[in-house]
């Protein structure tokens, strides 16, 4: 191996148009690095823990031979006494170190920022999985990603099941599924843990919907439980529109003199603004809300700055209440809260609402305006969808007190 000397140096040339590293005979870890077009740099190699480091010196000639060979040494000393200079000279910058970059943490929060959110307007349950899924992906934050193998998978999806939440081991593992095969794609990893792995647990399309005791104690309930959840409630009761639309919603998106709520297209799930005709009950509960901030922005909130997020407690104790609330010989199953836009969709073609009508109102895509039919069909049946949420709010309200009657929708004459 020959020492290296300026006129070596300067001769020095890439092989065959590839990068080539050239060892120096006099300090072993220290190298001459020489680009494809020419450019050449110095560096040290060296190992932390059994690992292989790489320190960049900078660029030849204006770092000379004699000045970075003794900057090499220098390094090597440091690595002789335990440090990690390349990791030194990374912090100094504030950047990650190599290690910290490769924190399953550290890539899950860069996948959420680049791919996530551009994409998926649920980001924040994505990064949740990730994140702070208890006995699984909490536990793998400091860890390494490359060593999150299938095992671990496993063992954290068998954990989410022991604790009976099935259907949110699958929720999971779609989310691991795809977080690990972006790694891949970005040459993160070389091949996803999830290869070959199927969802933990069947799944079966639900129908429940509330009977009417049901109903009516959900609504007694919420109305015990009070703000910011319990208005929450009421308006699915009312709207039949999505949670996180619901739980999320701003002041701006609300007309409460011409009683209409737009939904922009940057909440909705299927990315089309939703305009929902507000029946005048719905309008009482709004107008009674309290308006929380010195500049208020959110509807459902405890700090006037992010949106209400205590919605697996709340609905515990919110279904505790109502089943205390139903009459005597009515059972009762669990239920969740999208159960109550099922229950409009049902309760509306009691009432004799055409489906289109009802699929307008929920803002669907599918069945009877999918396709060709929703490329064509661009009537939004404004009167009749706000027809359609004052029937179903005037049948909920003789519900609560007693008196209801079922009033169907009249069908105007083709």
């Amino acid at each position: 191996m020959a020492v290296l000397t300026v006129k070596s140096v300067e001769s020095a040339k890439a092989d065959l148009g590839k990068r080539r590293e050239v060892p120096d005979g006099a300090l072993p870890g220290f190298y001459l690095v020489v680009q494809p077009a020419g450019g050449k740099s110095w560096a040290v190699r060296y190992r932390v823990d059994g690992k292989p480091k790489k320190l960049t010196l900078g660029a030849y000639p204006r770092l000379p031979l004699i000045e970075a060979r003794e900057a090499a040494r220098t390094a090597l000393r440091a690595v002789a006494e335990g440090r990690d200079p390349a990791g030194e000279k990374q912090a100094a910058k504030g950047e990650p170190s190599a290690a910290d970059a490769m924190r399953f943490g550290a890539v899950a929060a860069d996948y959420v920022e680049r791919y996530a959110k551009p994409r998926n307007r649920s980001w924040r349950e994505t990064e949740a999985f990730l994140t702070r899924t208890l006995d699984a992906t909490d536990k793998w934050q400091d860890r390494d990603v490359r060593s999150i193998g299938r095992k671990e998978v496993l063992n954290a999806l068998d954990a989410v099941i022991g604790r009976g939440a099935s259907i949110h081991a699958n929720r999971l593992f779609a989310a691991l599924r795809r977080f690990f095969a972006w790694t891949v794609e970005r040459g993160i990893l070389e091949a996803s843990p999830m290869a070959g792995l199927k969802p933990p647990s069947p799944e079966v399309s639900r129908d429940r919907v509330l009977t009417d005791p049901e109903l009516v104690a959900a609504w007694k309930a919420a109305a015990q439980v009070g703000y910011p959840f319990g208005p929450v409630v009421q308006l699915l009761i009312l709207t039949g529109q999505r949670r996180s639309e619901v739980l999320e919603a701003e002041w701006r998106e609300f007309d409460l003199d011409t009683a209409t709520w737009t939904i922009p297209r940057t909440r909705a799930k299927n990315d089309r603004a939703h305009v929902v005709p507000l029946a005048p009950g719905a309008v009482e509960i709004l107008r009674q809300l309290p308006r929380i901030g010195q500049r208020p922005r959110l509807l459902f909130t405890t700090t006037g700055e992010t949106a209400f997020s205590g919605v697996s407690k709340a609905t515990d104790r919110l279904q505790a209440i109502a089943g205390s609330l139903l009459p005597d010989g009515v059972e009762s199953t669990a239920w969740r809260l999208h159960d109550l836009r099922r229950t409009f969709a049902s309760g509306c073609a009691r009432l004799g609402v055409p489906v289109h009508v009802v699929e307008k109102a929920l803002n669907h895509t599918s069945g009877t305006h999918s396709g060709i039919v929703g490329v064509y069909q661009r009537h939004e049946y404004g009167e009749e969808r706000r027809r359609a949420m004052e029937l179903w709010a005037a049948h909920c309200d003789g519900l609560i007190s007693g008196s209801a009657k079922v009033v169907r929708m009249e069908r105007r004459a083709s």
